[in-house]
């Protein structure tokens, strides 16, 4: 559903109305009529105005006055002038008053036609760069290509093009909203707004004015009109991020929404229609959230009418290094091997999220231009010590076993296998080592000379006092 532009004309003038009335109708517009500034104030005080065509000389107030309580009050609504041939330095006043543009009577249908159509885009514009200011400091690339990621953007080439509500399932860190970018920049939308809105970092009491707008004077702090995130992504995509944290009330006004096209602003009774392509995200299962009682059953199934699910990085660690590659690429920085092959058997409970900023953190502490293991925090090393020992303490607890060992030999014997693979991944370092199994260096020379492992190592000195 398109939305009907509401242009509001103003004029002293009755014939001058019934004039603009004719060709806004003319011209596919719904008009709007006052008869001098005051009264085309009041009306747009209760929002839902697009354009303002407004006549300079009007009793009571007159163009110019209006302007300056429109620029006073924040009403962000474009405006064109109409004037006399004789009056040009006036128009320019108002110019600098806000107005988007003026014209000159008398004047036919075309020449206003235009004249709407370029304020309209200019204001349309304007909202749009700071929205694509916001957008191009992001990285919006989908990177790997594992099997799981390769099905995923099968998936997204076939939604795309579609105006399907679309639910994205993920746990926290997966990339959720860069999957729904990806699938706003393949559609048939691409070139309005991508609009995202977090419903779990916006307060409750807040979240239904942001999504929907308000009026001025709706509620304590509501000092002027303004449009929200609805009308903002009217043509383009509406982002629901972490929908599942939405409170329950909220949800059932935007199923309304959803299901009807057209929404309300807060402090007001006039319906918008509002037309764009809506992708939800949450990091919950979307069923054990609706038996917890934080999503409606009827929404959910309005938003899932094509669910992706996102794969966490623990099923894609081939992906990692090509990941790695990515962030690293703008500060001139590789991994090398060691660092390669520990960052793929970690876990990464944190998914693409913690890689990153563990990366970042590396990367300011390597000093030079390759980031190797002892640059990775404790706990992504340790974890790779274990996972690496698991390859050898099957074998050793088998024997174990079979001689009935005891429990302080079995520990004894894992503890060896620790310390031979820490020495070998820090090739024989002894300091980099005890990092490694997050002891001191003094209890690993213990260790070493207890266990008689020395002999089998480089020395790098006597032992610490």
């Amino acid at each position: 559903m398109s939305k009907l532009k509401n242009i509001l004309a103003l004029d002293d003038e009755p014939s001058m109305r019934r004039l603009l009335e004719i060709s806004l109708k003319q011209a596919g517009y719904q008009p709007v009529l006052a008869e001098n500034g005051r009264e085309a104030l009041d009306i747009l005080r209760q929002g839902g105005i697009d354009l303002v065509i407004s006549d300079l000389h009007m009793p009571v107030m007159d163009g110019l006055k209006l302007l300056a309580t429109m620029q006073q009050e924040g009403i962000d609504v474009p405006s064109i002038i109409v004037t006399a041939q004789g009056e040009i330095s006036t128009a320019v006043e108002a110019m600098k008053l806000g107005a988007s543009d003026y014209i000159l009577r008398p004047f036919d249908l075309s020449t206003l036609e235009i004249a709407i159509e370029r304020a309209l885009s200019l204001s349309r514009l304007k909202l749009e760069n700071r929205y694509l200011r916001a957008e191009a400091s992001q990285d919006t690339q989908l990177i790997g290509q594992s099997p799981a990621m390769q099905k995923l953007q099968q998936s997204i080439r076939q939604v795309a093009p579609e105006k399907a509500t679309t639910l994205i399932a993920g746990e926290t860190g997966t990339g959720k909203e860069l999957v729904a970018q990806a699938i706003h920049q393949l559609s048939p939308r691409k070139d309005a707004l991508f609009v995202a809105v977090n419903c779990a970092a916006i307060p409750g009491d807040m979240l239904e004015s942001e999504l929907f707008g308000h009026e001025r004077g709706a509620f304590t702090g509501a000092v002027k009109n303004r449009i929200g995130k609805f009308e903002m992504a009217d043509g383009g995509t509406l982002f629901l991020d972490e929908v599942t944290e939405m409170p329950i009330g909220l949800q059932a006004k935007l199923l309304r929404a959803l299901q009807q096209g057209v929404i309300e602003r807060l402090g007001s009774n006039r319906s918008i229609p509002v037309d764009m392509r809506v992708v939800a995200a949450t990091n919950r299962d979307p069923l054990q959230a609706i038996a917890d009682g934080k999503l409606r059953e009827d929404l959910y199934y309005r938003l899932n009418v094509f669910r992706l699910d996102l794969p966490p990085l623990r099923e894609r660690k081939s992906d990692i290094p090509a990941l790695a590659t990515h962030f690293l690429k703008p500060r001139g920085l590789s991994l090398d091997d060691s660092a390669a092959q520990t960052l793929q058997t970690y876990t990464w409970p944190g998914n693409i999220r913690e890689l990153q900023n563990i990366l970042e953190r590396a990367a300011i502490i390597c000093g030079g231009n390759t980031i190797s293991i002892e640059h990775l925090p404790t706990d992504i090393t340790q974890h790779t010590t274990l996972a690496t020992t698991t390859t050898v303490v099957p074998e050793t607890m088998t024997l174990a076993t079979k001689a009935n060992m005891s429990l302080p030999i079995a520990t004894e014997t894992l503890e060896k296998d620790m310390i031979r693979v820490a020495l070998q991944q820090t090739k024989g370092n002894k300091s980099k080592a005890a990092r490694l199994l997050d002891i001191s260096e003094r209890s690993l020379w213990y260790k070493l000379s207890r266990y008689k492992l020395e002999d089998n190592t480089d020395q790098e000195g006597p032992l610490p006092d």
